[in-house]
């Protein structure tokens, strides 16, 4: 039988669903507004507003933004440390985690001290750059994955995912002959989904988004770029070259610096929103479980 809602639950519900609606429209207006002006004549977006839907549609700047001769071994690149970052960063954050969760382990208070204080004081640029130059990871893939391999925030939410898993699994385990390795792997780390795919999206996304240490340590390296590094170097030189309206009535073609960025934008954006949909359904469970102890 359904429940008879009262005049207060009945203004709260409507009340709820025109927020909800409100907050999509302001969410994904952005998003839809930089899809149409991507596929917009350059041109024309200047001179008239683009809403959602495109005036003149055009593929110029998908083909300026692809035609660029460092852009396909930038995305290869970021495709490379997007997959061993995640990998290697959800082994040695899962790793650890399960080390300091356990409650026999001797040093679980000062390790965990330990690593919520580098969440707020790090060494600064300047050391940093010096650490990487001693490593010898200057123009290499490796200042990529090595330097985030291991991420406070990550390990600690993984740890307080790992505390919640009953202690009775690993004793019915230990009891049967398993060592700890074996535990992780065949007992712990299958329960885990959850946090481990949010996890995932987050390094993964951290990955992709990356330029700055590009810039960085990578700078002279063509070999190991990037392509938000490419996309980045690409829309300067469209705004340092960009001309006035009057100019681009003459020009061959009508690719503006802002139907550029919005076509640089949805290039950037679109492997990670294909990607959300498989680790939603982890994503909330992850958190909540990982975040919240009882």
């Amino acid at each position: 039988m359904k429940k008879k809602l009262s005049t207060g639950d009945i203004i709260f519900e409507v009340c709820l669903v025109i927020f909800m609606v409100i907050f999509c429209v302001v969410t994904l207006y952005p998003v839809l507004n930089q899809l149409a002006v991507s596929f917009n004549d350059g041109f024309d977006s200047v001179t008239t507003r683009v809403h959602l839907w495109p005036h003149k549609f055009s593929l110029d700047n998908y083909k300026t933004v692809l035609a660029k001769p460092n852009l396909r071994r930038g995305a290869i690149v970021t495709v490379g440390r997007t997959v061993v970052g995640t990998i290697i960063s959800l082994f040695f954050n899962a790793l650890l985690a399960f080390v300091v969760s356990r409650k026999r382990f001797l040093f679980k208070k000062g390790v965990n001290l330990f690593w919520v204080i580098t969440m707020y004081v790090n060494g600064g640029l300047i050391p940093g750059y010096i650490l990487i130059q001693k490593l010898h990871l200057l123009n290499t893939f490796w200042v990529y994955v090595i330097p985030g391999a291991v991420s406070a925030f990550n390990m600690l939410v993984m740890r307080n995912f790992m505390e919640g898993i009953p202690e009775s699994l690993e004793e019915s385990a230990e009891i049967d002959g398993a060592g700890y390795f074996t535990v992780f792997v065949k007992i712990i780390s299958p329960l885990c989904k959850p946090v481990y795919a949010t996890i995932a999206l987050f390094v993964a996304v951290y990955q992709w988004n990356s330029w700055f240490d590009t810039m960085l340590y990578n700078k002279m390296a063509e070999q190991y770029t990037v392509l938000q590094y490419e996309l980045m170097k690409m829309l300067q030189t469209a705004m340092s070259q960009s001309g006035s309206v009057e100019n681009l009535k003459h020009s061959a073609s009508h690719v503006t610096p802002q139907a550029l960025r919005a076509a640089a934008t949805i290039v950037t954006m679109a492997p990670i929103v294909a990607l959300y949909p498989f680790l939603q359904r982890y994503f909330v469970t992850g958190l909540t479980i990982g975040g919240v102890k009882e």
